[in-house]
C-alpha cells in the first residue's frame, strides 16, 4: 500500500501544467518576482479553471511597465505578467505587513482596469481566459461566517447594525471593476466570453451575494445584471439559480444577505418579460415571490419584493387576485410593523387592479382590512384608513359597496365609540362621511342591521348575567353557608 502510494505521488505531468509553466516559466522572469509567503487562492472552477494561475514562490513583487511605455506588440505579453502579479493573494489581517506588495498590486489592478476600459486593444482569447481565472482567484473565497453565526444571537437589522466591511476591499473593488469593464465592454465577443464566463462562473458568483460587506453586493448586483443583459444563454440558468436561492432562505436559513439586491435584479428582469407571459414567470412569483413575505427579515428587503410584485401585476392584471390572496395568506398575526409593510404593498398592487379581479377577493380582503382597522396599534389602523385616500381604491370600493360597506362597518363603528386614537378617530369618521355620500340608504341600511346586532349582543349577555345569578342563588341554596361565592 505504502509503495502504491508513493507511486501516485509521481505522477505524469498533464497538458495543463506544460500551458500553465509555459505561461509563467520555471524560473525567474524579468521585472516580475513573487513572495514566497504569499497565499494561493482557489480558481474559479468550470472546466477552463482546473489549474489555478499561481505563479511559482519567488523573493519579492516587482512593478511592471506601465501599457504606454512597451510596443503594441509586447502589451498583450505585458498584460499576462501583470494578471500574474495580480493572482498573488496577500494578508489584509495585518495593515503593516506586505504592504509594498499591496500597493503593486493595486497599482496593476488600476492599471488593467484602463487597459480594458480605454479599449486600445483587443486581447487575446488567451489573455480573456487567464484574466477570468485571475478574477476567480481573486474573488471566488469563503465568506467569514456572520456576525450573529459567532454569538448565537438573531440577525439584526443592517440598517440598525453597523456592516461587516470586507478588510482586502482596496484589491477587490479594482477586480470587480475589472470584470465590469470586461462585460460591459464593446470589444468583448459573447460567444468567446461565455466559454470563461460559464454556468460554474455565474454561480460562484451568485453564491457570493451572501457577503455582508454592501459594498460588495452592490458591485455583485451591477455585474451580475450586465451579465443576464449580455449573455443570454445564461439567462434562464441565472433564473432558475435566484430561484433555488430564494427556496434555500424560504424553507430552510431565513439567513441571507443579498436577497435585497437579488430582487433588485429580478425587478428589472420582470419588467422585460414578453407578453403573454410565460408560465414559467407566473410559478417563479407563486413559489417564490409570494412566499418571500412568510421570513421574519423580510423588513430588509420588503421594499424591493414590493416592486417586484407590482411589476407582475402591471404586466398581467389577472395576476392581482392570485398576488391578494397571497398577500393575505402571509398576513402577519402578532408583527405590527409587518403590517404596516404588507398595507403599503396591497395599496400599490390594488392601483394596478381591474375591477373583475378585485371581485374576486374582495370579501376575504375587506375582512381582514376590517381587524386591521381596529388594531389597537395605531400605525395599522391608521396605514388602513389611507387607503381610502386612493382614488383608484375609492372607485373600486364605490362599485362594490353592496358588499363592501357591510363588511367593514362595524369595525368602523368600533373605531369611533372605543379607539384611543384620535387621529384615528377622525379618519375613521371621514370614511364613514365618504360612503354616507356614496351610498345614503345602504349606509342607514348598515346603521340599523349594526344597532339591531348590538341590541341582540346585549339581550344576549342580560340572559347569560340572568342565568348565572339562577344558577348561583340555586348553589347558595343547596349548599348553604358552606357555599364559596365570588
Amino acid at each position: 500500500m505504502l509503495k502504491k502510494i508513493m507511486k501516485g505521488g509521481h505522477r505524469k505531468p498533464s497538458k495543463s501544467d506544460s500551458n500553465e509553466a509555459s505561461l509563467y516559466g520555471s524560473g525567474p522572469t524579468p521585472n516580475v518576482v513573487v513572495n514566497h509567503a504569499s497565499r494561493a487562492g482557489t480558481g474559479a472552477g468550470g472546466p477552463n479553471y482546473g489549474v489555478p494561475m499561481v505563479p511559482p514562490p519567488m523573493g519579492a513583487v516587482e512593478p511592471l511597465p506601465l501599457f504606454r511605455d512597451v510596443p503594441v506588440s509586447e502589451r498583450q505579453n505585458l498584460f499576462m505578467r501583470k494578471l500574474q502579479i495580480c493572482c498573488f493573494q496577500l494578508d489584509f489581517s495585518n495593515t503593516l505587513k506586505s504592504v509594498r506588495e499591496k500597493e503593486i498590486k493595486r497599482q496593476t489592478l488600476m492599471e488593467l482596469v484602463d487597459f480594458i476600459q480605454s479599449g486600445s486593444g483587443k486581447i487575446t482569447e488567451m489573455c480573456q481566459e487567464e484574466m477570468i481565472k485571475m478574477i476567480g482567484i481573486n474573488i471566488f473565497r469563503c465568506l467569514p461566517p456572520a456576525s450573529h453565526e459567532n454569538t448565537g444571537q438573531e440577525a439584526k437589522d443592517p440598517e440598525e447594525d453597523e456592516p461587516y466591511l470586507e478588510p482586502s476591499w482596496p484589491h477587490l473593488q479594482l477586480v470587480y471593476e475589472l470584470l465590469l469593464r470586461y462585460v460591459v465592454s464593446s470589444e468583448t465577443d459573447t460567444k468567446v466570453a461565455k466559454r470563461y464566463i460559464d454556468h460554474s462562473f455565474v454561480l460562484k458568483l451568485l453564491d457570493l451575494f451572501d457577503s455582508e460587506d454592501p459594498r460588495e453586493r452592490e458591485y455583485l448586483k451591477t455585474i451580475l445584471h450586465r451579465i443576464y443583459g449580455k449573455f443570454m444563454v445564461h439567462r434562464p440558468f441565472i433564473r432558475k439559480t435566484i430561484n433555488n436561492i430564494f427556496y434555500r432562505f424560504i424553507y430552510e436559513t431565513e439567513r441571507h444577505g443579498g436577497v435585497g439586491e437579488l430582487l433588485e435584479i429580478l425587478g428589472s428582469i420582470i419588467n422585460g418579460f414578453a407578453l403573454p407571459m410565460k408560465e414559467e414567470h407566473k410559478l417563479f412569483l407563486v413559489r417564490a415571490l409570494i412566499p418571500l413575505h412568510k421570513p421574519k427579515p423580510v423588513s430588509m428587503y420588503h421594499q424591493q419584493l414590493s416592486y417586484c410584485i407590482t411589476q407582475f401585476v402591471e404586466k398581467d392584471y389577472k395576476l392581482a387576485d392570485t398576488v391578494i390572496r397571497g398577500l393575505l395568506k402571509y398576513w402577519p398575526l402578532t408583527n405590527c410593523q409587518k403590517e404596516v409593510l404588507f398595507l403599503g404593498e396591497l395599496e400599490e398592487v390594488l392601483e394596478a387592479t381591474q375591477s373583475a379581479e378585485f371581485q374576486r377577493c374582495m370579501i376575504p380582503l375587506f375582512r381582514q382590512i376590517a381587524r386591521c382597522l381596529n388594531s389597537s396599534h395605531f400605525q395599522v389602523a391608521e396605514r388602513a384608513l389611507f387607503l381610502w385616500n386612493n382614488e383608484h381604491i375609492v372607485s373600486l370600493i364605490a362599485q362594490n359597496r353592496q358588499a363592501v360597506l357591510p363588511i367593514i362597518f362595524e369595525a368602523l363603528e368600533r373605531n369611533i365609540q372605543t379607539h384611543w386614537n384620535q387621529a384615528v378617530h377622525g379618519l375613521t369618521v371621514n370614511v364613514q362621511k365618504m360612503f354616507l355620500e356614496m351610498d345614503a340608504e345602504l349606509f342607514d341600511e348598515c346603521q340599523r342591521q349594526f344597532a339591531e346586532k348590538e341590541a341582540r349582543a346585549r339581550e344576549m349577555e342580560e340572559q347569560r348575567e340572568m342565568t348565572w345569578k339562577k344558577l348561583v342563588d340555586a348553589a347558595v341554596e343547596r349548599g348553604g353557608d358552606n357555599m364559596v361565592t365570588v
